[in-house]
């Protein structure tokens, strides 16, 4: 499994495998180190694994980004044209996720969680195994570790689940997430051509876009890892059927929320603190990294920031907030997240206000110009439209039924043949006849 988890990773970049064996090994003795150690030593040992993990990351994914800013106001303040050097450097596929899961082990050790892992082969994979390797879930130690030392012996159970969750893991992809893009990708990288209601169609194509990629990616992680005896967490519960903000970032991208929760929030004190707006603080500090962490651009920054702000404003309403009907509370919910993730899909900051304003125009003909139907520009048609439409309500049916019945799949595992038949094959031509094969990748690669 690490061989083949070797090979999965140099398939994009294999000069990158280094960085991973750095910061493996890294850790790996850090842990022992850790473990071995008593008073103040152990916490510097825990430092200086942190100190490496993150230097990684910050020179290979926040180096330009800062080096930019940095270059920008000795120019606006001091007019100078020296300029501070770029690196031409390719950011590796994944590194937050696994830097953050190399992180969660050094820091479980030292919190007395996690017994130090000796075999280093174990631990290795623990960093690197490839279904979980560039896209999360973000698992901790206690959870993956103890798997790789277990024997599993065929399970037609466990492989026939494992197997379909892929298979709807694909269909999200392919067959949603992939469509959508097609109008998605053409208004967000010309923000200044599309108007009013095309707007509005992209943003909501977008949220479920992503949606369907990341979960489906995250389905397809923990399906292949299943058929081999392996557990993976829970990354997604149906997130737009949340009634808060704070309710959806407990249903969205699970793993990493929590990552942030048990290693930054409570640290910082989280709720703990006496007064309120520390804990408005704190609030605000774990969701202006997270949109740091997701990328090296001021929009993933204002996105967290939006968040912040939408969160914090619960917590100030309390109650009085939750006496609103909770129809009401789940148009609100959706429609902020909607907006928050015009800033996370667009180039620059300064597009997204350019799309939000385009978006408010109803006055003229541009506003109804949906745009994709003319001739030779754009490579989709009015029905991929209403289909895609069709895709999301057909998306958000499962969703409801998911989350309305705790135990919908065990009810479909105990279904009649026929109707389980019958969905599989659906799922299979679905993604042959009607899936959009391009070049896309997982959007969360990028991270």
């Amino acid at each position: 499994m690490l061989l083949a988890s070797c090979l999965f990773y140099a398939s994009f970049v294999p000069i990158y495998l280094l960085i991973l064996i750095f910061t493996i090994v890294i850790d790996y003795i850090a842990g022992i180190l850790i473990e071995e150690a008593e008073g103040k030593k152990r916490k510097t040992y825990l430092l200086l694994s942190i100190i490496a993990n993150c230097g990684v990351l910050a020179i290979f994914k926040y180096y330009n980004f800062l080096t930019e800013n940095v270059n920008a106001v000795l120019n606006t303040v001091f007019g100078t044209t020296d300029q501070i050097p770029y690196l031409d450097i390719i950011l590796p596929i994944g590194l937050s996720f696994h830097t953050f899961q190399a992180m969660s082990y050094t820091i479980e050790v030292y919190r007395g969680n996690q017994k130090a892992e000796r075999h280093f082969g174990i631990y290795s994979l623990y960093v690197m195994y490839f279904p979980q390797l560039v896209a999360g879930p973000i698992e901790r130690p206690q959870n993956l570790l103890w798997q790789f030392k277990k024997k599993f012996n065929f399970d037609y159970i466990r492989v026939r689940d494992g197997l379909f969750l892929m298979l709807w893991g694909m269909f999200q992809k392919v067959v949603i997430a992939d469509r959508l893009a097609l109008y998605v990708n053409p208004v967000f990288e010309n923000p200044n051509e599309f108007y009013g209601v095309s707007v509005w169609i992209a943003t909501l194509f977008f949220a479920f876009q992503i949606y369907c990629d990341f979960a489906g990616y995250t389905d397809i992680a923990r399906g292949a890892s299943r058929v081999m005896g392996i557990e993976l967490m829970v990354n997604f519960k149906q997130p737009y059927l949340s009634s808060t903000v704070t309710e959806f970032w407990s249903r969205w991208h699970i793993s990493l929320s929590t990552w942030f929760r048990d290693y930054l929030y409570i640290p910082l004190g989280g709720n703990r603190a006496k007064e309120k707006w520390k804990v408005y603080r704190n609030l605000a500090i774990v969701f202006t990294v997270s949109g740091l962490w997701h990328g090296a651009n001021w929009t993933y920054i204002v996105w967290g920031s939006l968040h912040a702000v939408y969160v914090v404003v619960e917590r100030y309403l309390g109650e009085s907030y939750k006496k609103v009907n909770v129809w009401v509370r789940y148009v609100i919910t959706f429609l902020l997240v909607l907006l928050a993730w015009i800033f996370f899909r667009a180039e620059t900051v300064q597009d997204a206000f350019m799309l939000i304003e385009n978006a408010t125009v109803l006055s003229n003909a541009k506003s109804f110009d949906i745009g994709f139907f003319k001739e030779g520009v754009y490579d989709i048609s009015k029905f991929s439209i209403l289909i895609s439409f069709v895709w999301i309500a057909f998306l958000m049916l499962v969703n409801y039924i998911q989350n309305r019945y705790e135990n919908a799949a065990e009810k479909f595992w105990n279904s009649p043949a026929m109707l389980r038949w019958s969905v599989y094959y659906f799922l299979i031509i679905s993604i042959l006849e009607l899936g959009v094969f391009s070049e896309n990748q997982f959007i969360y690669f990028q991270f």
